[in-house]
């Protein structure tokens, strides 16, 4: 491996030795100086045509993409990557983690994949500034961690979506969710009702967000917003993406979340959808939801829903001193249903259960009934308790659905 490594080096500063760097040449024209060089090579030494062709990809993807790494992200089978520095790169694939057997060959290949990627969306990363969030064209989402903040080498981790977004549909089939708790949450996002999907790190969050968004009107007006557009929202004819932007080397010029939140209340929404809160725009975005933009809806990492509900109060304290008790009547007031998501021990993803936020309790704590949960024996949701708010769904025309005694299938997204 490492013979092919220092050939493709080699014969990438051939290429380099061609171009130009002070003009911009399109991709054609960097095809036609690889296949230069390539024929002049393959008249020193022998070149198989497979081999000749592979290299032409390597090369391409060196100058273009993302050099070793767009072998794995073409890989559909592969679901996370990690890059620990030069020596050591880590994959995932049927939610299993293992190391891979090639590794960059040498930090300035590294480097240059890192500024290609942060350079497409108007990103920096260096010394300075050693942390970034940044995206692939396909929307899968890139963090970044230089040195000094990480002491052994540059950390590169790519969250892949695929290029088609999951269906409702295909995660029914694939047990993520049964027939019946799909079904209602068709008519709760048909109806309005202000949906907040909870759960740990790689549960599924941003997946099962797209899938819901499948059953909003497609006369609506929907404004996304996010650090990072990752969103694959399909079939909104009205919508309209924002995305967050960091400060620049002066530290100025700062998009922050919450500047977007605020603004996309002036630009008529009917829902506001907000990929994940993390601080302080939490309060905006419960002002949101309060005032007239039913059917919103957003993501937050929590290993249960109560534990969400507690996130939420604490990210509003960070946005503002409020009393307790008025974060609380906030929360309750703005967020109608909770659906949390799960990683099971064997990598699958699921939700785990389906909550109402139904009011405050005499004790001032936010009240939550189990509209779904999780049953081990049955493999799935089952139906616990019916709405108790149900204003929303009949202003629509729509109802609440049977019990149902049972979950449906097993499976992962």
């Amino acid at each position: 491996m490492s013979q092919t490594l220092d050939i493709v080096h080699e014969l990438r500063q051939a290429v380099m030795d061609e171009l130009d760097i002070t003009e911009d040449i399109s991709d054609a024209e960097l095809l036609d100086k690889i296949d230069a060089v390539l024929l002049r090579e393959s008249r020193r030494r022998v070149l198989p045509v497979g081999d000749r062709t592979k290299l032409r990809k390597q090369l391409f993807d060196s100058f273009r993409r993302l050099d070793m790494l767009q072998e794995l992200v073409d890989d559909e089978s592969i679901t996370e990557i990690m890059v620990n520095g030069l020596d050591a790169v880590f994959i995932e694939r049927g939610g299993k983690i293992v190391r891979w057997d090639k590794h960059f060959s040498s930090q300035q290949i590294l480097d240059n994949v890192i500024q290609q990627i942060v350079a497409r969306v108007n990103r920096v990363v260096n010394t300075s500034t050693p942390i970034a969030d940044a995206r692939l064209e396909d929307g899968s989402r890139v963090n970044i961690v230089l040195p000094p903040a990480a002491p052994d080498g540059p950390i590169l981790t790519i969250r892949k979506f695929s290029g088609k977004p999951l269906t409702m549909d295909r995660l029914i089939r694939l047990g993520s969710i049964n027939k019946s708790a799909a079904e209602l949450l068709r008519r709760l996002v048909i109806a309005g009702y202000n949906i907040f999907i909870s759960g740990g790190t790689g549960s599924g969050k941003t997946t099962f967000l797209n899938a819901l968004s499948q059953y909003i009107p497609e006369q609506e007006r929907v404004i996304t917003i996010e650090d990072s557009c990752e969103l694959q929202l399909r079939g909104i004819p009205n919508l309209v993406r924002l995305e967050a932007r960091n400060s620049n080397l002066e530290g100025e010029n700062e998009i922050t979340i919450r500047d977007l939140i605020k603004t996309s209340l002036r630009m008529r929404p009917n829902r506001i959808i907000i990929g994940e809160i993390r601080g302080p725009e939490a309060l905006d975005m419960l002002q949101a939801m309060n005032t007239g933009h039913d059917g919103s809806l957003s993501t937050g990492h929590a290993n249960s829903p109560e534990d969400m509900l507690s996130r939420i109060e604490t990210m509003v304290l960070m946005g503002g001193e409020l009393p307790i008790s008025a974060i609380r009547g906030q929360i309750a007031s703005a967020i109608d249903i909770i659906v949390h998501l799960g990683r099971m021990r064997d990598g699958k993803r699921k939700a785990v259960s389906i909550m109402e936020v139904s009011g405050i309790d005499e004790k001032g704590e936010i009240r939550c009934r189990p509209i779904y949960r999780y049953d081990r024996e049955a493999g799935g949701l089952i139906r616990c308790e019916s709405l108790a708010s149900r204003r929303k769904l009949e202003a629509a025309g729509l109802s609440d659905i049977p019990y149902e005694p049972a979950g449906e299938g097993s499976g992962h997204m």
